[in-house]
């Protein structure tokens, strides 16, 4: 079996091998998927969060070898982007990926795991969260600020902004989940607005980020909010759509 590995210099390369050869054995479970598996372990005082990619089909396993990065190799060299961007994300450390005869056999992603004290789905999910519009105001600056810099984030879901409040009574932002993004040169107004989309259901939570995106941006709240709602809406209608497709066609799952 071949194997292609690439690790940050100031990281133990053989404890990292260690800890993915003995990754079914060992570690403490964190996130246990459908698709994807993630365990902690505990390196020189280091909490470790290792992503174990879900074992590709056949045409995957080809497509993984010759045309296209594996998911673990994108999150790896994505979370290196965001960093040199100012942009916040759990510390990459490695990725490994193996091969077998017919292309990919498995891959993981490394990274240093980060104590986060919400995300954005306690924002959707508790009305009267502490805080609740500073943060979601300041997490739209942070989404304002991705835009700037042309970085379209593809899965800007509830579940994948790691929230940290600091000593100032701020708060910091991290991104998590990075193997879908697109670095543009600029992003147009209808990009923006879509990549926004999937993050709530809650009008008036669309209402807050509409009035603070104006704010910061200069362009028209009610613009805005007209295209992000329905975005928002389009996305609702489509996601809910599959979930009752998928529960009438594969009801015996």
């Amino acid at each position: 079996m071949k194997s292609s590995f690439l690790i940050q210099q100031n990281v133990d390369k053989e404890k990292i091998i260690n800890i993915i050869e003995n990754f079914n054995q060992e570690g403490k479970l964190f996130d246990n998927r459908k698709r994807n598996k993630i365990k902690l372990f505990e390196v020189d005082k280091i909490t470790i969060n290792v992503k174990s990619f879900k074992i590709p089909n056949l045409i995957n396993k080809i497509v993984y070898r010759f045309f296209r990065k594996s998911k673990a190799r994108r999150s790896f060299e994505f979370a290196n982007k965001l960093l040199e961007n100012g942009i916040g994300t759990p510390q990459p450390f490695a990725f490994l990926e193996n091969y077998d005869w017919i292309g990919l056999k498995d891959s993981y992603y490394v990274s240093e795991h980060l104590d986060c004290d919400l995300t954005y789905r306690e924002l959707v999910e508790i009305p009267d969260y502490p805080d609740r519009e500073k943060i979601l105001r300041q997490f739209t600056q942070f989404s304002y600020q991705l835009h700037q810099k042309g970085i379209e984030f593809k899965d800007h879901s509830p579940g994948n902004t790691l929230i940290k409040k600091n000593q100032k009574d701020d708060y910091e932002f991290f991104l998590v989940d990075l193997n879908r993004m697109e670095f543009h040169a600029k992003m147009d107004f209808n990009l923006r607005m879509k990549n926004l989309c999937r993050l709530t259901p809650h009008k008036e939570m669309v209402a807050i980020m509409s009035n603070e995106y104006a704010k910061i941006s200069g362009e028209s709240e009610n613009l805005i909010f007209e295209t992000l709602w329905k975005y928002t809406a389009d996305f609702q209608y489509k996601y809910y759509r599959k979930k009752r497709l998928k529960k009438k066609f594969l009801f015996w799952k």
